[in-house]
């Protein structure tokens, strides 16, 4: 990976309860996934496959592309909303394109993002609108489920209105992707003064923004916890050790390389969208699957069908999302209609993995590697 400055110590334990890693570099995540690629003579090759069952959109996406997109997205971000290092962004949107140009483009102004899964209710926003106290909102229209369109602007109004930590927060600016893939999707009508248009204001910058060199602790994002057991916590993650542990983990345990092709069934909004679909691949010079759909509609075939046209190499997915597939097509005949012989590792994460779920992995994909990750 790249650094402006080289660390001067790998981990600074000095403090007993925060360890910090590489102290003394400055480096910008976004730069190590797609400028240095780029500027390796990469910009071709292909960085995320985009591809939603709800829309039919199927997009190649060049590292140049992304690059582009992203930088432009960075100097909207700057201008137009003064967003930089230290400032918040909470992205409240789907599995668009766009989520992962609005992650790449905080990064690259050193700003820190907080992603908010699409499925959380006004509430679960809300909450995680006054702990992190953001200086912009990026979202789209809507979310689409298999029977339904959510739109989005119904729960950031009833979010921002329910916050009681962010001062003004009814004021919070926000940075809206309206959805045309199909004439249901987006939300004509939302007023220009709180709801800048994310397609405007892109198609009027030409300025691709430098990436801003970051010291190595600083905060890369926050995302935070379910909830569960109580007010939602949020994890920070810092810029150069997660940039070293993904280029890691995505080399050595997962053996994705320049030239694989990684498909990680999760969302952004959870650690493994972060990881696993956006930073880790990149940082690899991979290609990557961006896929808005879920794991048997239309049918059981959905995967295996993405697996062949895009000739995955590597597939990460939970115990739970296999066993669905699994009770849908126990003996795997939606299998044998596609071509899976590409994939060579199958990544499992979140939980041990049940043997009968491993045995019907083995059984339908006996050329594969298993790797039973844990979450670890």
């Amino acid at each position: 990976m790249f650094w402006y400055n080289r660390w001067t110590q790998v981990i600074d334990t000095s403090d007993q309860y925060l360890h910090r890693w590489y102290k003394g570099g400055m480096t910008n995540i976004a730069y190590n996934c797609l400028d240095r690629h780029v500027l390796a003579g990469e910009g071709e090759r292909v960085c995320f496959y985009e591809d939603s069952v709800y829309t039919g959109t199927q997009r190649a996406w060049t590292y140049a592309e992304v690059l582009e997109q992203s930088g432009k997205l960075a100097t909207v971000l700057k201008e137009e909303f003064g967003i930089g290092i230290g400032d918040r962004v909470i992205i409240y949107m789907p599995m668009i394109i766009e989520s992962a140009f609005a992650m790449l483009a905080c990064a690259r102004l050193g700003a820190t993002h907080s992603v908010v899964f699409g499925g959380f209710s006004a509430k679960e926003l809300a909450n995680r609108i006054d702990d992190c106290l953001p200086k912009l909102i990026i979202t789209s229209s809507c979310g689409i489920e298999p029977s339904k369109v959510i739109k989005y602007s119904p729960i950031v109004e009833e979010a921002l209105s329910l916050c009681t930590k962010l001062p003004d927060a009814t004021s919070l600016p926000r940075l809206v992707k309206q959805r045309r893939e199909r004439d249901d999707l987006a939300d004509e009508g939302l007023d220009p003064a709180n709801y800048r248009d994310y397609d405007t204001l892109i198609a009027a910058t030409e300025t691709v923004a430098e990436c801003v060199p970051v010291p190595s602790e600083n905060p890369l994002y926050i995302l935070y916890t379910s909830g569960t057991t109580g007010a939602p916590k949020g994890i920070v993650r810092d810029t150069g050790g997660t940039t070293v542990a993904l280029n890691f983990c995505m080399r050595s345990v997962f053996n994705v390389n320049k030239g694989s092709v990684h498909f990680a069934g999760s969302d952004i909004g959870w650690v493994v969208g972060h990881s696993f679909i956006v930073y880790g691949p990149l940082l690899r010079c991979s290609s990557c699957v961006f896929f808005e759909g879920k794991p048997i509609v239309p049918n059981p075939g959905v995967i295996w069908d993405r697996v062949q046209k895009y000739k995955v190499t590597s597939l990460y997915m939970a115990p739970t999302g296999v066993r669905v597939i699994k009770k849908e097509d126990y003996d795997g005949e939606w299998v044998k209609k596609y071509d899976v012989s590409s994939i060579d590792g199958y990544l499992l994460v979140g939980e041990r993995c049940d043997p009968d779920t491993i045995l019907w992995i083995n059984r339908h994909f006996p050329h594969v590697k298993i790797n039973d990750t844990w979450w670890q």
